[in-house]
């Protein structure tokens, strides 16, 4: 796993090891690739195959990857963080459409904003690097109900 390598190097270089439990998470991101999952998803995954970890543990690998770039933390205003793995392809992150009925997740991976941003650039002499965009509203499911 191309993400595991560079985990692993970050790591070493912070002067941490890819312990089996940090290793275990990374598995559970790898594994759910594209599910934005909360802290008690990754404690439930990575605790099938290591029961006895703690959710301590699991709280601080997430801070701990967060930190080194390999997980992303996200807000979908529902008061509840999620995280997703972190894509060496991805130039930007993608963007989000949230269900406002079942809170369903869903993701965009066209960038739709690249022509907002050359303007921005052009008329603001500001060069953006990133961007972030949620969409809510009703997913079909709940639009047929």
């Amino acid at each position: 796993m191309e993400n595991t390598k560079n985990v692993k190097a970050a790591l070493k270089e912070k002067g941490y090891k890819l312990t089996p439990q940090r290793r275990a998470t990374l598995e559970v991101f790898s594994e759910n690739r594209g599910r934005h999952l909360s802290t008690e998803d990754v404690y439930l995954l990575v605790k099938e195959k290591y029961p006895e970890i703690g959710i301590a543990t699991v709280y601080r690998t997430l801070q701990l990857l967060e930190q080194l770039g390999a997980i992303n933390r996200m807000s979908f205003d529902d008061g509840c963080g999620r995280y997703e793995l972190v894509g060496n392809e991805e130039d930007h992150h993608h963007h989000h459409l949230i269900c406002l009925s079942c809170g369903g997740i869903q993701e965009v991976q066209e960038d739709l904003l690249e022509h907002l941003e050359d303007t921005i650039r052009e008329k603001n002499c500001f060069c953006v690097v990133n961007h972030r965009v949620k969409f809510f509203g009703y997913c079909r499911k709940c639009m047929n109900k």
